[in-house]
């Protein structure tokens, strides 16, 4: 086991105290990391050089620095939990964290700046609290299997940290100090977001590994309604990398899909109502983005196909004929595009008519393949191209039709390597098909945490191939709380995955920063007024009056003071939502 020791000690100088984190690796006793506290300068010492007092701390790896208004803070995992081996490698969860501040007090701050550093230091505790960091200290976890057998000898000499998949190592922006730095990448390690799964398996007495990894894009991150569509540089929102792995007697292969917000320019403020409207942006040039975007997966997975499951009627309905319209503008041949209304082939209950869609692209799927490495580590054959999947969020509909397609790949790499027998189907082994829906459920609801605040809807369906009435209850629970959390408190999120992403750099000289913005006097007193019409209402009705006139007349009052106002909240939603206050405009409009 990979783990490493953190000591920090105070030494005597002149008429002040010097101090140092000394970090040491196990197993590597010849070098120690010196970070100097004072001037935040980063060396390599001898283990002889630690001095032999000190506070000793174990930490299990170091996720990066950050500025703070107090000054720079070590960001360690402190406690890791096994997700399982990959051929060899042991892939870790990280489930705890520690903020280490290079400065002993925070007396030198202005009562304002110790509440906006108190505030940051939430906003980064609120996104190492969100579930999902997983981390291998002697592998690339950024990469697929296909891309790494793909590499130059050049590529295999470099660092995890030089050679990583930049989308995915959410703490590229807290390593920023050490990548300047080649002698001290051995002290760290990229640590993706998103979610693993590793269980061996067996069929026909067959014993194989089953993986599952979902890497979670750090570009243009965020949450469900404040970042929708794509940036400028064709980042698009929510995109997820999803990759099966099977691993038998040697031999292995993979199935890589993609997932990510509608790649033009659109968004979905929130505004109080349960289903805000999309707002296409008729300023920009939506080609120029869309093309950025589809030539960087095009030169990435290869050919593209889109499947787009949103409702072809309603508010989504020019949503989807925007997308059509902007693949028929490009006139690739490696682009194909297809419309699925998901909710409307499978309205009531009839959740067998995805098999139509299964059916449809069936042809393309057997013409991209999959990946496969022979026993001898050969290369046997490549995925020419991915399914591009997407809803609205991204999440729910995206995730059933992704399972699906998984285990039709899987079936014929079962097959090819000997594990199912010709004729046997993956449905009929019941031990494995609970772990397989089990697992893609699992992996449903772990993107949806980290989008939309919630489980992911619709997992009766992944777990059990159907839909249940306990699954719908479980629904409308799942909605109301993204309801409440979309408009209520995903302004912060935001504002914590922008901190924590580098998208936002904190100025210790800033006076004044955005976290110190009121908002105007109606954010508060409407909704006062609200409560206290309606409040009266009730009062009125439980100690009526002299006359029933009487009570009527006040009830009435009151009943109409609090639906005018509660009208006027409403009209001006935006203004009564938790909204970020330190993302960048192009993320908000």
């Amino acid at each position: 086991m990979t783990c490493t020791i953190i000591q920090w000690y105070a030494k005597a100088a002149a008429h002040y105290l010097c101090a140092e984190f000394y970090i040491e690796a196990c197993g590597d006793a010849n070098d120690v990391l010196v970070i100097d506290r004072v001037s935040m300068e980063m060396t390599l010492a001898g283990f002889r050089d630690i001095p032999l007092s000190g506070v000793t701390k174990s930490i299990c790896g170091i996720m990066g620095t950050i500025r703070l208004v107090a000054g720079m803070y070590l960001i360690v995992i402190i406690k890791k939990r096994k997700v399982g081996n990959l051929f060899g490698h042991t892939v870790w969860k990280a489930v705890e964290f520690d903020l280490l501040s290079y400065k002993k007090t925070v007396l030198h701050l202005t009562e304002n700046q110790m509440q906006d550093n108190k505030t940051f230091l939430s906003m980064i505790t609120s996104v190492l609290n969100t579930d999902g960091f997983y981390f291998c200290t002697d592998y690339d976890l950024t990469h697929t299997q296909q891309r790494l057998a793909n590499t130059s000898p050049d590529f295999q000499e470099m660092s995890l940290l030089e050679r990583a998949d930049q989308r995915f190592v959410w703490n590229g922006s807290l390593l920023r100090d050490f990548l300047a730095q080649p002698e001290l990448h051995k002290f760290v390690f990229p640590v993706i977001h998103g979610f693993i799964m590793m269980k061996p398996c067996s069929i026909n007495g067959k014993i194989f590994e089953w993986i599952l990894i979902s890497r979670r894009s750090c570009f243009r991150a965020g949450v469900r309604y404040y970042v929708r569509g794509i940036d400028s540089e064709g980042h698009a929102a929510n995109f997820v990398e999803t990759e099966q792995i099977v691993q038998y007697s040697n031999g292995r292969a993979s199935f890589v899909q993609t997932r990510g917000s509608m790649p033009f320019f659109w968004s979905q403020r929130p505004n109080l109502k349960y289903k805000p409207k999309p707002q296409i942006s008729s300023t920009t040039n939506h080609l120029d983005g869309f093309q950025r975007h589809f030539d960087s997966q095009v030169l990435i997975y290869g050919k593209q196909v889109i499947l787009n499951l949103v409702n072809q009627k309603g508010s989504e309905l020019p949503l989807e004929q925007t997308f059509a319209k902007l693949v028929n503008s490009m006139e690739s041949g490696m682009i194909k595009y297809i419309a699925f209304d998901f909710h409307k082939e499978c309205s009531k209950m009839r959740w067998h008519r995805l098999q139509l869609l299964v059916d449809a692209v069936a042809e393309m799927q057997d013409e991209f393949g999959y990946f496969m490495l022979s026993s001898d580590g050969k290369v046997v054959v490549q995925q020419t191209g991915v399914f591009r999947s997407n809803c609205m969020d991204c999440l729910d509909r995206t995730n059933v039709v992704q399972s699906l397609l998984a285990r039709r790949a899987l079936q014929s790499q079962l097959q090819r390597m000997g594990v199912l027998h010709v004729g046997q189907k993956i449905e009929e082994q019941a031990e494995f098909e609970k772990i397989y829906k089990n697992a893609w459920a699992d992996n449903a609801n772990a993107c949806a945490k980290q989008y939309a605040g919630t489980g992911a809807l619709k997992t009766d369906f992944t777990r059990t191939g159907r839909r249940t009435q306990w699954g719908l209850v479980m629904d409308g629970w799942n909605s109301m709380i993204r309801y409440y959390k979309n408009n209520f408190s995903d302004g912060f999120r935001q504002d914590s995955i922008d901190l924590f992403l580098g998208n936002y750099s904190v100025d210790e000289m800033e006076i004044l920063t955005p976290l110190q913005l009121q908002k105007d006097w109606k954010f508060l007193t409407l909704p006062i007024i609200m409560l206290v019409a309606f409040s009266m209402c009730i009062i009125c009705l439980l100690m009526a009056g002299d006359t029933w006139r009487e009570t009527v007349a006040y009830v009435l009052f009151w009943a109409v003071a609090g639906v005018v106002t509660a009208t006027v909240i409403l009209l001006n939603g935006k203004e009564f939502v938790n909204v970020p206050k330190l993302v960048q405009k192009e993320k908000m409009d």
